[in-house]
């Protein structure tokens, strides 16, 4: 058989659903030779039969989502790989093509490219956020680019980084997307992934998104500690739908304790330092509200960037900064999801929450 031009990779667990429309998406691509490897974390549904009647070549691997990439790209023969999750598929049949066309027009092969995200969503609600999600995917800005959005990156290199880090069960793509920024650069590759918002709508678009921030801030302090005990929080809430971040905030109030006011403090000054960093995000916030406005330009994110990212990067405004996070998520925040969850906090009531 000849050699693939590209490998793509897909984790999948019971993604019976969502799976045969990425398949079929694969097989229309045109202009490209591609191999199709799912690598399935202990699948209990129909989805490793439905990766083979496709024609995908199945992988048995170790659950979770980073072990899962790396037992797929060991067994790819591709040149390059493309790693792309179950609910997502390319929106036009040429279009992994004219992506691998943009990385080996690159002379340094230490590039790696991302695609923008266009939602696919079952009602209108929420939707200056989904429109600001996927604004905020093309920009390419750091801790901007998840896994959502493709990875498509030259096999060798992918390889010399040391593939995705298998020490959590998830930000495996962020802890990934970090070491291509500091060893090389990214690239936004043509064309958008149509990506489901399945989560978003099941978990409350709002609630989901915030909880994405506070694992973000938490992971830039480096506070392992949550991320070690946060998938005992989900278990917890296996009882319902929606996302609730009582349980959360009680889990870090309670790590607070345990580290001492002197290792909190500097914690949060990390934390700080995250936020300040990404003040942009407001900018680009406001960008699209006023898109009709100032015709489609974004002077607010250049402002920005010339000004207030120096002012909030130095260590007094990042120390501000991260006080002013305490207050609003612990002070503000934290009551405010508490009163709103109630109702649902009692119906788990009797299952012990690690996080109180």
């Amino acid at each position: 058989m000849p050699r693939p031009d590209l490998s793509v990779v897909v984790p999948t667990l019971d993604e019976a659903e969502a799976l045969p429309a990425l398949l079929a998406a694969l097989a229309a691509q045109r202009g490209i030779a591609l191999e199709t490897i799912v690598a399935d974390g202990g699948s209990t549904d129909a989805t490793p039969a439905i990766a083979a009647a496709h024609g995908a070549r199945v992988v048995a691997a170790p659950r979770g989502r980073g072990a899962q990439m790396n037992a797929g790209a060991a067994v790819a023969a591709g040149e390059w790989l493309l790693f792309l999750h179950a609910d997502c598929r390319p929106t036009a049949d040429d279009q992994l093509r004219r992506a691998l066309d943009t990385l080996r027009a690159r002379p340094d092969r230490r590039t790696a490219g991302h695609f923008a995200l266009r939602f696919e969503r079952t009602g209108a609600d929420h939707d200056f956020l989904y429109r600001y999600m996927e604004a905020k995917s093309a920009t390419g800005r750091p801790h901007s680019i998840n896994g959502d959005q493709g990875t498509m990156v030259p096999a060798a290199w992918f390889r010399a980084l040391g593939g995705f880090d298998e020490s959590l069960p998830f930000l495996e793509d962020q802890r990934f997307a970090a070491r291509v920024r500091e060893h090389g650069t990214w690239r936004l590759l043509p064309g958008r992934l149509a990506t489901s918002a399945r989560r978003f709508e099941r978990e409350g678009a709002g609630r989901r998104y915030l909880l994405m921030a506070i694992i973000m801030g938490l992971y830039a302090a480096d506070l392992r500690a949550f991320f070690e005990r946060a998938p005992d929080v989900y278990r917890v809430q296996a009882e319902t739908d929606r996302v609730l971040l009582t349980p959360y905030f009680r889990l870090i109030r309670r790590l607070m304790r345990e580290m001492g006011a002197r290792e909190a403090l500097r914690r949060w000054y990390a934390v700080g330092g995250f936020v300040a960093e990404q003040t942009w995000q407001p900018c680009l916030a406001l960008e699209l509200l006023l898109a009709r406005p100032l015709g489609g330009r974004r002077p607010v994110t250049a402002l920005h960037d010339l000004g207030l990212d120096r002012l909030v990067r130095h260590p007094p405004g990042r120390a501000l900064v991260g006080a002013a996070t305490l207050v609003v998520s612990l002070g503000l925040l934290a009551p405010w999801r508490r009163w709103r969850e109630r109702d649902a906090l009692r119906r788990i009531d009797g299952r012990a929450s690690p996080g109180r």
